[in-house]
């Protein structure tokens, strides 16, 4: 029986590879020449599989996964914010003298309304990775990224870096959902055309995979087994990604990926229900975002956000952009990971300044910001991280 993979090669059978483009080189530092990276899907069936992985210039692969929104929390609202929405402030980016101008943010999602006034003067680069088609029949996509860049609505800020003047929008999921190849694929676009940040709100479907694999006739047993081993691999895949996208950081190319930790705890109907951080946010290399709520005594963790997440961001009752017009309330990791990636937009502008934009100060200056000041008292750090992420002031 055959399987579809996802296959990440080197173009040559050197190491230390850059993400780009099929048979792109580039040059990096001192003019050392860096070896393309390329992303190939194929049907393989068990011995072709195993051929494939013992290739010198395979660097990883895994079998394509379903993936699936990080659907938001509770039902939509209409719009809380008057003239500043909370998140803005919170992350500190009301007061910071930079808004992301120069910057190319990425954001890989449901698409995006692109004729939303949110959006005047931004040049968008649609992708649609789904076959449906661009545009956002959902609108978690809208939202996400009017969070990250939005302009002003209706006399109300929502955006952290809204001097951000250009958005590459991978859809990646729509009404069936997505897959990894489609996620793969995504981030790959996105590199080769200079996202400095990445932005994903989306996770493994790990339950629907194994329910797929029972309806094709596996066991109950097998079918669990067996949606494990990929699963893993998965894991595995993103975090030879996320090292191929680093490396590239040393040669000129700042590209941060940043992800929802996911919306599975439950703590308000015990407070020991707490679920783990979600891939691909869980994959070494990508920043996990908690999403924090406001209350008398000081922010606190939503009752949702999956722990263990690397930073926090607000992300209950978060005013942004609504597909087809207007502005919307949603809860979610979803909703606080946009925040996270418009302050790293910032902070990526501010470097840039300086000369000295790179992936490891990018990351470290980001995280670096987080601070667990604000938060009400009895707090765990295993819930918000290092806490949360604030905007750079001068």
């Amino acid at each position: 029986m055959k399987e579809k993979y996802v296959i990440l090669r080197t173009a040559t059978d050197a190491t230390g590879n850059v993400l780009m483009g099929p048979s792109v080189q580039r040059r990096g530092a001192g003019g050392v020449e860096v070896p393309a990276v390329k992303v190939e899907v194929d049907d393989l069936d068990s011995r072709r599989a195993a051929e494939m992985s013992s290739r010198k210039d395979t660097v990883a692969m895994a079998p394509v996964m379903p993936m699936k929104l990080v659907e938001p929390v509770g039902a939509a609202a209409q719009p809380s914010a008057a003239a500043l929405a909370w998140g803005i402030k919170a992350v500190g980016a009301d007061t910071s003298p930079f808004d992301g101008d120069g910057i190319t943010i990425a954001v890989l999602d449901t698409g995006i309304d692109k004729t939303h006034p949110a959006f005047a003067g931004v040049t968008i680069v649609e992708n649609d990775f789904t076959g449906e088609g661009n545009g956002d029949q959902h609108g978690h996509g809208t939202h996400c990224a009017g969070t990250i860049l939005g302009r002003d609505v209706s006399n109300t800020r929502f955006g952290v870096a809204k001097g951000v003047k250009k958005a590459l929008i991978g859809k990646v999921l729509g009404n069936q959902g997505g897959s990894s190849e489609s996620i793969v694929s995504a981030i790959q676009w996105a590199v080769h055309e200079g996202a400095h940040v990445i932005s994903m709100s989306l996770g493994m479907d790990f339950p629907g995979f194994r329910e797929q694999l029972k309806a094709s006739g596996l066991p109950d047993e097998l079918a669990t087994s067996r949606a494990l081993e990929v699963y893993r691999a998965n894991v595995q895949l993103f975090e030879r990604l996320t090292g191929v996208v680093r490396s590239l950081g040393n040669f000129g190319q700042a590209t941060l990926i940043i992800a929802a930790a996911g919306n599975e705890s439950r703590r308000e109907v015990n407070p020991n229900f707490r679920i783990a951080v979600s891939p691909p946010a869980v994959s070494d290399g990508i920043i996990s975002v908690a999403a924090l709520g406001q209350s008398p005594n000081g922010f606190v963790v939503a009752n949702f956000s999956n722990t263990g997440a690397q930073v926090s961001g607000p992300g209950v009752a978060i005013t942004s952009a609504k597909a087809g017009g207007g502005l919307v309330d949603f809860n979610g990791t979803s909703m606080a990971t946009p925040h996270v990636a418009g302050v790293a937009a910032l902070w990526a502008q501010k470097l840039k300044a300086a000369g000295a934009l790179n992936g490891f100060q990018l990351m470290a200056k980001l995280v670096g910001s987080a601070t667990p000041a604000g938060l009400q008292a009895g707090f765990d750090p295993g819930d918000v991280g290092a806490g949360m992420v604030q905007a750079p002031q001068a």
